[in-house]
């Protein structure tokens, strides 16, 4: 029959036994966490090594046509294009601090001409560099783009998802093609555009005034691999600690249990009871 202090240490060891399993779970889950963002910032940086610096293509060898997308492999990856700036439509990426430093994104369309030198009307949105902030939040000039026929590089990125945010006009949160386009006052559903940006590396004839150039990305893989062995290691303490709680918890005597009686050594005799022992000996 189970005695309560019994009952009570094993409900005990139980609840501590559900806590390691608990919290082993729960530090192993982030730690895959962890793991996943190191895994995507490693393909990140995988990307930029092969294609940052890789020789041009023509802008139609990776996009064939409007609507097409950046294939992930090519993300970075510069391409030529020949056609015209639409500089009225110009619109400003805010939110965006450039190597630590706040300021403006200048995001302007670039019509595309075909082969024959004829506009395709397909228009792909080129991040041309950005200025500092001015007074009021907002930037003291802007300098304008080439006019005319212009031959840019630009290195090919990924078209942003829309942001929900709003933004002052001709301003935007993300490089989202359509978000652009209407900030510079152009319905996107009326024109032809790929599902993409340009990031500006070099533009023929070169502008007046010039922005300040974007960085390269950064190729710091960060801290999130450390993290990952961190929660597992969490983990495994979690599990190994807990459980050990429990065991003890389990096969160690309660409050309240019967101490077993310790045994009593035994004490020489000393001259004083030696004597004692002879008087008595010797008394009737």
């Amino acid at each position: 029959m189970t005695t309560p202090v019994a009952g009570s240490n094993a409900r005990r060891a139980a609840g501590l036994v559900l806590l390691a399993i608990v919290l082993a779970v729960t530090c192993g889950l982030l730690g895959r966490w962890q793991w996943n963002r190191h895994v995507d910032r490693d393909a990140v940086i995988s990307g930029i090594e092969a294609n940052y610096d890789a020789p041009p293509v023509p802008l139609e060898q990776l996009l064939a046509a409007p609507g097409a997308v950046v294939p992930d492999a090519e993300v970075w990856r510069p391409v030529t294009a020949v056609g015209h700036y639409e500089a009225e439509h110009t619109a400003l990426l805010r939110n965006r601090p450039v190597d630590g430093e706040n300021g403006y994104q200048i995001l302007v369309p670039f019509v595309v001409a075909g082969a024959g030198g004829a506009s395709t009307g397909a228009v792909i949105v080129v991040d041309r560099g950005w200025v500092p902030l001015g007074p009021n939040d907002r930037p003291s000039s802007v300098p304008a783009p080439p006019s005319g026929r212009v031959e840019i590089t630009v290195r090919l990125r990924a078209d942003e998802p829309a942001s929900p945010r709003g933004a002052p006009a001709g301003q935007v949160q993300a490089i989202s093609t359509a978000q652009v386009l209407a900030a510079g006052g152009i319905d996107a559903a009326t024109v032809s555009t790929y599902r993409a940006y340009g990031v500006l590396s070099t533009e023929k004839p070169a502008a007046a005034a010039a922005l300040e150039p974007l960085v390269k990305p950064s190729l710091d893989p960060g801290s999130h691999l450390s993290y990952a062995f961190q929660w597992w290691t969490f983990a495994l303490g979690a599990l190994i600690g807990f459980t050990r709680l429990g065991w003890l918890e389990l096969h160690e005597p309660g409050p309240g249990a019967p101490a077993e009686a310790a045994p009593r050594r035994r004490r020489a005799p000393s001259a004083e009871d030696e004597e004692d022992a002879l008087i008595d000996s010797q008394l009737p």
